[in-house]
């Protein structure tokens, strides 16, 4: 089984001007526009697909609950919907029921954009009413393009915060919070409802060699989750990406195994993280 929990079906519109202005000269075009025709034929291989769009509101950034609900309906690829909430809004808790009465079993949370401070304790009470839905966190960690966006509060340190206070809050810490994959696999280890997805990871071999070898060493290859990260790549791409850095060898150094990368591929995250595939009608 093949499970893909890093996916976008957000369109361009959903961007406003964010991408125009701050990601088109680190990624070279537009991005690109997602259909569900397009969608299904990126998933063939896939088992199950987790899909959501991007929520900041001071960049302008929002894709509707609806969208992605409609979306999930459209496609033929077995899919589970993650809503993408700010929780800076004042509605978020208007926003989180919504999300459960459309069926989304997650949220993407933006910090680095939406320029939220996610250990403030005025967050508190949207991390309890996430557990109390049952619902899964997938945070954006790491790096952006955006002159805009804030390093700060996009750090694994800060979900391991996160997790303390609320250790029944099941977490994803997206890209293996790049650059700090050292520090993410830190996280994995000490918290139990705490994973990491390595969608985009091996776009940056070098970090992507060091980052799978030390999971190996810390013992968190199985806090792994597999990722594309599409439309940026597809399934198989990233697939393909990660068996290539399985390849590398370095002298006597630690080399990343082959096992490693199919444990990843190959993991049961519906059940790791509580989620089911909906019966179609």
């Amino acid at each position: 089984m093949i499970i893909d929990i890093h996916t976008h079906c957000h369109l361009p519109e959903h961007w406003g001007t964010e991408h125009e202005d701050h990601w088109e000269g680190a990624y070279g075009e537009p991005y690109p526009v997602v259909t569900p025709q397009s969608f299904d034929e990126a998933m063939r291989g896939v088992d199950v697909a987790v899909t959501f769009g991007m929520a900041a509101s001071q960049a302008g950034v929002r894709t509707p609950n609806s969208f992605v609900a409609d979306f999930v309906a459209s496609v033929t690829t077995p899919t589970i919907g993650f809503a993408a909430i700010d929780p800076s809004d004042p509605d978020w808790r208007e926003q989180l029921d919504e999300a459960v009465e459309l069926g989304l079993q997650g949220v993407k949370l933006y910090p680095v954009l939406a320029l939220f401070d996610p250990l403030s304790p005025d967050f508190d009470d949207f991390y309890r009413t996430m557990i109390r839905h049952g619902l899964v966190v997938l945070w954006h960690m790491g790096a952006t393009p955006s002159p805009v966006g804030s390093l700060a509060v996009s750090q694994p340190l800060v979900v391991d915060e996160v997790a303390r206070r609320h250790p029944d809050l099941v977490q994803v810490m997206a890209h293996m919070g790049h650059p700090w994959q050292r520090d993410t696999n830190v996280v994995l280890r000490k918290n139990s409802r705490v994973f990491a997805d390595v969608s985009g990871v091996p776009s940056r071999p070098m970090d992507a060699y060091l980052a799978l070898v030390h999971a190996q060493e810390w013992g968190t290859v199985d806090k792994l989750l597999f990722g594309s990260d599409y439309p940026l790549w597809t399934p198989e791409d990233a697939i393909s990406r990660l068996r290539q850095i399985a390849s590398f060898r370095a002298g006597d150094l630690p080399f990343v195994q082959e096992e490693s990368i199919d444990q990843i591929v190959h993991r049961d995250t519906l059940a790791l993280l509580g989620l089911t595939v909906k019966e179609r009608s």
